[in-house]
């Protein structure tokens, strides 16, 4: 039988509401901002997060995801040969100066678009991926609707202004969020400042990144710049300090010192005034739960990850609760094999993370499960004398 288990733990209450930004004393010259914690997706300032606006070169976020989520799936290799085609080999704005007819590695267009921020080289793995560029569009689509990011529709893999080619502060922060918790070998190449590829006729280029910042505010380490006419100036940054990850997005800002700027005072805002706090360790044991049909009859149950919360600094005691409901007890289970899940609440908000198993259990012969069967009447784990009514 499957269980719910509730722990209600209190402690001094917490309330961490959403700051905007009449609220923070924060000088915000962008449009729309807004600043996420990555482990936990909590949102510690808003400006017009919710307003639809191009998204200029951040669109190639998405695009860099899907790449990263074709290679753990197995669809694609990094030393695969991508075939150029002229719709991709004519694309203007910054570019990695790709030729029709020629081949190029995903490495080295992954490295162009992440660094060099190539239209060309995101249209050439758009198609490579999606068969068509327009192909490669509805997958965008798609995976932001599954990410829940509602008020986002991609027209094109690299940004360049197209009539409905739109997003959100928020929707970016959560794109973003997913390609650096699922994909961190990505802030790999987005740190890095300048760096030279070679393509397979043997041309090389120096790429030099867009994104000045990494080189002159110590511990950005990424994400993405982006700047069109309609788009203005904007930034997706990326920064971890005393263990915390902090994503902010800044969206049509006037100039592009405004929008380092934004960034850096976000940054150092957030960093002043919240800290990360673990509630819950993954290697704690949970409980015990009993294995049907095992030969080894309980197994421990663990969090896959860190449980934690975000809270203001001014804060050291957290009110919290947590439910584990189990939902899987039949052998045969694999070490890191999902059981359930365990939804934690503080103030109202909840977060779920995965419980796993941290060891195989095996699945019993006939013989080990009769005598378990009886074990379990010796033991008073099963009752083949129910109640009358």
């Amino acid at each position: 039988m499957m269980k719910k288990i509730i722990v209600l733990l209190l402690c001094s209450l917490v309330f961490i509401p959403v700051i905007r930004a009449d609220e923070s004393g924060i000088s915000v010259k962008s449009e729309s901002g807004i600043i996420m914690e990555a482990s936990t997706g909590k949102v510690l300032f808003e400006k017009e997060a919710d307003t639809p606006k191009a998204p200029a070169s951040m669109t190639k976020i998405m695009t860099m995801l899907l790449i990263m989520e074709a290679i753990d799936d197995g669809r694609l290799s990094m030393d695969d040969q991508v075939n150029i085609s002229k719709n991709a080999s004519g694309m203007g704005g910054s570019q990695a100066y790709l030729e029709e007819n020629t081949t190029s590695k995903v490495s080295t267009l992954l490295t162009a678009i992440a660094i060099g921020s190539a239209n060309d080289a995101s249209v050439a793995m758009a198609e490579k991926i999606g068969g068509t560029e327009e192909n490669f569009v509805n997958m965008m689509n798609k995976r932001a609707k599954e990410l829940g990011a509602e008020n986002t529709t991609f027209k094109n893999p690299h940004g360049l202004d197209e009539e409905g080619h739109l997003t959100t502060a928020r929707d970016l922060a959560i794109i973003a969020r997913e390609l650096i918790t699922k994909h961190e070998e990505i802030l790999k190449l987005t740190s890095t400042y300048e760096t030279t590829i070679t393509h397979a006729n043997g041309k090389s280029l120096w790429l030099v990144n867009t994104n000045k910042l990494i080189k002159f505010y110590n511990g950005l380490d990424g994400l993405k710049t982006g700047f069109t006419g309609n788009a203005g100036y904007c930034l997706t940054g990326s920064m971890k300090r005393n263990d915390m990850r902090l994503i902010t997005v800044t969206m049509k800002a006037p100039t592009k010192e405004d929008r380092n700027t934004d960034t850096i005072n976000m940054m150092e805002y957030a960093y002043s005034m919240f800290y990360k706090d673990t509630i819950l360790k993954s290697d704690k044991k949970l409980g015990t739960m009993f294995v049907d049909n095992s030969k080894k009859r309980k197994v421990n149950y663990y969090l896959e990850k860190d449980a934690t919360v975000v809270v203001p600094k001014d804060v050291r005691n957290i009110d919290y609760k947590y439910t584990i409901d189990l939902t899987s007890n039949k052998a045969p289970l694999k070490k890191g094999d999902k059981v359930g899940t365990l939804k934690l609440s503080v103030n109202n908000e909840e977060i779920s993370y995965n419980v796993i198993v941290n060891e195989s259990v095996l699945k019993s012969n006939f013989f080990n499960r009769i005598l378990n069967y009886f074990k379990d009447i010796l033991n008073g784990n099963l009752n083949i004398f129910p109640p009358k009514d």
